[in-house]
């Protein structure tokens, strides 16, 4: 795992976005076509507003991944994560994609992970864009988390940390309000990516971002499994990398 810091959220976000669109450009020089993950939350706001201003891409040959979604919220509900992307990302974007693959975790969740489970094993994912949050996730995958499960999608089960941070963030107006469960792409999908490129702002994850690229890999640090992947790059902005040694690579 390679790390970056920047002064800036700004300057983290374009460089992260300048990188992953650099893998994009590749893989549809090579093959035609590039099948993405994207992240929601307040870490990836930079990022994605970036990634939509990079040029060479032909959105209408992108298909599009949702990483997770809570469990029974309508897409109306201003924490929902399919919201998030639909105005954030997609509609910012130049261009239709050629498919956005998101998740609807409103009735049926078990048998919402089989359908996307089913789309995004015949579509190997080129990049990923993910984030780790406070208590060291990755996606939803909340410690201890299931680095086993061969299931690309699986429903969750969201800790008291995880469902803080959510109402930390000003996503709901109480805890209470969080839901307990949550639809995530599991930690062996994400890590079967060709790229992950990992965004991570903020001195409230500053803990969590030493435990997951200086301490042991663990499922009590899900994102630490990330040390273990051929190519992941991590930007981070001045206060998350506070407490790493001086140095750019793990």
């Amino acid at each position: 795992m390679n790390y970056q810091r920047f002064d800036t959220k700004d300057g983290m976000g374009a460089a992260a976005a300048a990188a992953g669109a650099e893998k994009m450009r590749t893989a549809l020089r090579e093959r035609g076509e590039v099948n993405i993950i994207v992240a929601t939350g307040a870490s990836q706001f930079e990022l994605l507003e970036a990634l939509t201003k990079e040029s060479g891409i032909d959105w209408a040959r992108v298909s599009v991944f949702h990483l997770d979604e809570y469990v029974g919220l309508s897409i109306e509900h201003p924490a929902s994560f399919r919201k998030y992307l639909k105005e954030r990302f997609e509609d910012r974007l130049p261009g239709p994609v050629r498919a956005f693959h998101y998740i609807n975790a409103e009735e049926n969740p078990k048998a919402e992970c089989h359908r996307v489970g089913a789309l995004i094993a015949e579509a190997p994912i080129d990049v990923a864009f993910v984030g780790i949050g406070e208590n060291g996730h990755l996606a939803f995958n909340d410690p201890p988390a299931d680095f086993d499960t061969e299931e690309p999608y699986l429903v969750v089960d969201l800790d008291e940390a995880c469902r803080q941070q959510q109402f930390g963030e000003g996503w709901f107006p109480s805890l209470e309000a969080v839901p307990e469960k949550a639809i995530s792409m599991s930690v062996r999908q994400i890590m079967k990516s060709g790229s992950i490129i990992c965004t991570v702002p903020d001195e409230r994850k500053a803990e969590a971002v030493q435990n997951s690229v200086e301490g042991e890999v663990s499922p009590e640090v899900p994102a630490s499994i990330l040390q273990k992947h051929r190519d992941c790059q991590l930007y981070l902005d001045g206060p998350a990398a506070s407490l790493l040694r001086e140095g750019g690579a793990s």
